[in-house]
């Protein structure tokens, strides 16, 4: 019996299975935990992706211990997983430079959860974690606003939406400015004319003579340049006419307000913003080309940097209407002609360009005018230009989550 009793082999697997019961629950218990753990993690990046996005605005100028604090409490506020050991959340911020004018912020966080089943085989908790990364401020930036000041403006509650979105993409560029001469904003308002001022009323290139103007009579607005020059950034010069700026009649200045060159007074910029007002014809053309002038370091306007590669030049054109007049003809394919030209030359300079049809316009031209498809913005209503500033501003901050 006792030789029939050890040779007997039922019931091996009640003992297999009373054997293996532990590493099975072990394994169970650890399947369990990874599941919580990883629901864990997916709440701890979304949190981070916020934190990180959020904190770069201004982590540029916070010291260390600000910079870690905020963090934290960022942190804090948008972790929210009950799988977690309470208060286990923590994260730190770390604040580089790679190279001049860029930063990256990378923050990192931390937390723990309880194992269930596996600790049965241990009692540690299971650690969770993960990073977000932000890069911003790859360039610095020269803006020109060139602004349709025409009368049709005045319907349709256009300028005012106007002038709350300009308002808007001003706030969003000067808090994305980190350090003196980040950003750059010249504001030029235009109808058929432009008006630079009367400060330059004995420069040798304006030119008196094409509309019979007195110099002391002359109240501040210029005329296309002779062409081609109407539609190139040829600098003036003395002797040679057809680089000058013709002057232009008072009753064509009407109450156009005076373009702004770069500057980065922002208090300035938007007084200038609030003084446009809504009078004469469109003509697109000669609103383009001052703004390609606010851009360069050469004569009429001089703020420019030189061209260089940590520095993205950009003019945002709006009009809401089409070309009606310019010096020579009251033809608006004429004028859309020189209009196409001097938008082919600015993109050839390689200045990107924003352009904006509002409610009525030339579709096809100013689509074409834009440096890509996705840069070119219809606006069916005055309202929604705030969105649409908004946008181009977003896009020209330049700030994104890299990882």
């Amino acid at each position: 019996m006792l030789r029939r009793f050890f040779k007997d082999r039922r019931g091996n697997v009640a003992q297999i299975f009373g054997l293996s019961i532990f590493p099975l629950v072990g394994i169970v218990g650890a399947a369990i935990d990874y599941s919580r753990a990883t629901q864990v993690r997916t709440g701890m990046q979304a949190a981070l992706d916020a934190t990180a996005l959020t904190l770069s605005f201004d982590a540029v100028g916070m010291d260390d211990p600000t910079l870690q604090s905020t963090a934290q409490n960022m942190f804090k506020a948008n972790f929210h997983q009950p799988n977690a050991v309470p208060d286990s959340g923590t994260a730190t911020a770390v604040l580089t430079q790679p190279q001049e004018g860029n930063f990256k912020l990378v923050v990192t966080g931390t937390a723990t959860i309880n194992t269930t089943v596996a600790k049965v085989l241990t009692q540690q908790p299971l650690p969770v974690s993960s990073s977000a990364t932000v890069k911003w401020g790859m360039k610095k930036l020269e803006l020109a606003l060139a602004l349709d000041n025409t009368g049709s403006m005045a319907q349709s509650g256009k300028l005012a939406a106007l002038k709350t979105a300009s308002h808007n993409l001003l706030t969003v560029l000067k808090n994305a400015s980190k350090k003196p001469g980040d950003i750059k904003v010249a504001i030029i308002p235009f109808t058929t004319v432009v008006n630079i001022g009367t400060g330059y009323k004995d420069q040798f290139w304006i030119d008196y003579s094409v509309n019979g103007i007195q110099k002391a009579n002359w109240t501040g607005c210029v005329i296309d340049r002779t062409q081609n020059n109407d539609v190139l950034d040829t600098p003036p010069a003395n002797g040679t006419s057809s680089t000058y700026y013709p002057a232009a009649t008072n009753s064509s200045c009407g109450a156009l307000t005076t373009a702004m060159p770069l500057s980065e007074d922002w208090t300035a910029l938007n007084n200038k913003v609030d003084a446009m007002a809504a009078s004469g014809n469109t003509n697109v053309t000669i609103g383009l080309a001052w703004g390609w002038h606010a851009l360069t370091s050469t004569d009429p306007f001089t703020q420019a940097a030189p061209v260089a590669s940590d520095l993205d030049k950009v003019i945002v054109m709006l009009t809401d209407g089409t070309n009606t007049q310019n010096r020579w003809t009251n033809s608006s394919s004429a004028i859309d002609a020189r209009t196409q030209k001097v938008c082919d030359n600015i993109k050839a300079a390689n200045i990107k360009l924003y352009t904006i049809r509002v409610i009525d316009g030339n579709s096809q031209l100013l689509s074409g005018c834009a440096t890509k498809p996705s840069m070119y913005y219809e606006v069916t209503q005055a309202s929604q230009l705030n969105n649409v500033f908004t946008s181009i501003a977003q896009n020209l901050a330049n700030l994104r989550i890299a990882e």
